[in-house]
């Protein structure tokens, strides 16, 4: 949330400052028709809208959870959950908004294909996802859930 509103802010002071200085500077080198500043400064502010606007309602859906939405004993938003492979190979990852993908670290989006199989499952659940590679099996070993966590801060 806070990278959001963190661009957000960038490209407002963009838009409302630095874009406007741009165009009217382009727009003294005369025919518009033929200003490539100009076309290329519209371009960006036509880009810096758009961008806003989709933060701005990433933003509107990420304050509608809160944490009583997430599952305690199932697999949900900043789960820590340790998968166990067919052939014995183990692995870990945590569950976090798009924003938060970090695969090097083991963070994995809720909208994944393997977060999508994982949400709302609990351990000893048997999970199957579709990877470029072909299937995967995966059987849960290990779960905490991010009340737990916050329950251990806590304490």
């Amino acid at each position: 949330m806070r990278r959001l509103k963190k661009e957000l802010e960038e490209l407002r002071f963009e838009l409302r400052h630095k874009l406007p200085k741009e165009i009217e500077v382009a727009r003294e080198h005369g025919d518009l028709r033929e200003n490539a500043e100009y076309s290329a400064a519209k371009e960006r502010q036509g880009f810096v809208n758009a961008r806003i606007g989709q933060i701005e309602q990433r933003i509107r859906d990420l304050s509608l959870y809160s944490v009583d939405s997430i599952p305690r004993a199932a697999v949900g938003y900043g789960s820590q959950v340790t998968l166990e492979g067919e052939d014995g190979s183990e692995e870990k990852y945590e569950l976090v908004f798009p924003e938060e993908v970090n695969a090097a670290a083991g963070l994995i989006s809720i909208g994944s294909p393997l977060g999508r199989a994982l949400l709302k499952k609990e351990v000893g659940d048997d999970i199957e996802v579709v990877t470029p590679k072909g299937k995967r099996g995966y059987s849960i070993v290990e779960l905490r859930t991010i009340h737990d966590r916050t329950d251990m801060s806590a304490s």
